[in-house]
């Protein structure tokens, strides 16, 4: 018995060697190797030999700087998403159906691949089509995607990526890792709401259902949109102007002009002649004194006369051809 268990041991070492023999098709070889890696990891010899001519396989090579004394923000940035990228691509193609590769060169490892390709920038993704096979092109030349809008995200890249290859191969789809600490933060947060909510309903929902106070803000946001508040935020109008004598014009002229104080002072005399009508027909028929009661009623009244006479003469202003005007303004 211990004679074969020696035996088994000096033949694991032979078994091993012939297992990990290359097989002389390049594809198989690197793509053994990114089973488990995802895009492959390069030097200046195996871009040359995962990219040379004849090839029946596409290549998509990632160069890169990603060491920080070179400065490269983008290519930090990014080298996530390409190996999610090169990840959910591998996991997708389980049997190679599809014939693309990914691969990563950074500077360091590749740094004459880089003066070859007379590359100033980085990163750089280049596309390799098949030279051989049903889908080869007759241009052996990569393709070049430069990063001139700024960061991409592995779905873009992956759409990119898919217009290259034929209609008619498999595209497997980008599946990013669960985001268990997003999920427990959101969790946490709408459950905090909800018992937020469910303690302080008491207090909160008769707030909410006060009529006055949504007359309120029915009041004010009539007040600003009747006045113009949109007219300022669309036209970016000034606020006041000059009237040429070294004062300040409150109003403009004209219907298609008009300054931001301006919209503030007729919002302010809407405002009054709605509290005063407001006070008119609900507040002074309250009043048990008759005399308090005339008295508010003529105040009211006066209020009302001076407010609408001065609403009259500041359309006077936009429009001089207006005819009509009322004391005492």
């Amino acid at each position: 018995m211990r004679w074969f268990q020696i035996l088994t041991a000096s033949v694991l070492p032979f078994a091993a060697l012939a297992a990990k023999k290359p097989t002389g098709n390049r594809f198989d070889d690197f793509r053994a190797k990114s089973l488990s890696s995802g895009p492959l990891k390069l030097d200046d010899a195996s871009y040359t030999q995962l990219t040379k001519a004849p090839r029946d396989y596409s290549v998509a090579v990632l160069l890169t700087a990603l060491e920080t004394r070179f400065g490269c923000v983008l290519c930090r940035e990014f080298q996530p998403e390409w190996d999610l990228l090169g990840k959910s691509w591998v996991k997708g193609d389980k049997n190679g159906a599809s014939r693309l590769l990914y691969g990563t060169l950074d500077f360091v490892d590749g740094k004459n691949t880089f003066q070859s390709l007379m590359l100033q920038t980085a990163p750089v993704l280049l596309y390799f089509h098949p030279t051989s096979g049903p889908h080869a092109k007759l241009d052996a030349q990569p393709v070049r995607f430069d990063f001139t809008a700024g960061p991409q995200s592995a779905e873009q890249i992956h759409a990119w990526v898919s217009r290259q290859l034929p209609a008619d191969i498999p595209k497997p789809v980008v599946r990013r890792p669960i985001n268990y600490v997003k999920i427990v933060s959101v969790t946490t947060a709408v459950l905090g709401v909800i018992t937020f909510f469910a303690v302080a309903s008491p207090y909160i929902v008769p707030v909410l259902q006060n009529r006055n106070l949504w007359a309120a803000f029915s009041l004010i946001a009539v007040l600003l949109f009747t006045s113009g508040h949109m007219f300022n935020h669309i036209r970016k109008v000034q606020y006041a102007g000059g009237d040429g004598k070294g004062g300040i014009s409150y109003f403009a002229g004209g219907f298609s002009n008009q300054f931001g104080l301006e919209s503030q002072i007729v919002a302010a005399i809407y405002g009054v002649l709605s509290f005063a009508t407001i006070s008119l027909a609900l507040k002074v028929p309250r009043i048990a004194d008759a005399r308090a009661q005339q008295f508010a009623v003529f105040l009211w009244s006066g209020v009302l006369l001076c407010m609408y006479s001065f609403l009259l003469s500041v359309f006077r202003m936009k429009n001089g051809g207006y005819t009509f005007w009322l004391p005492p303004f």
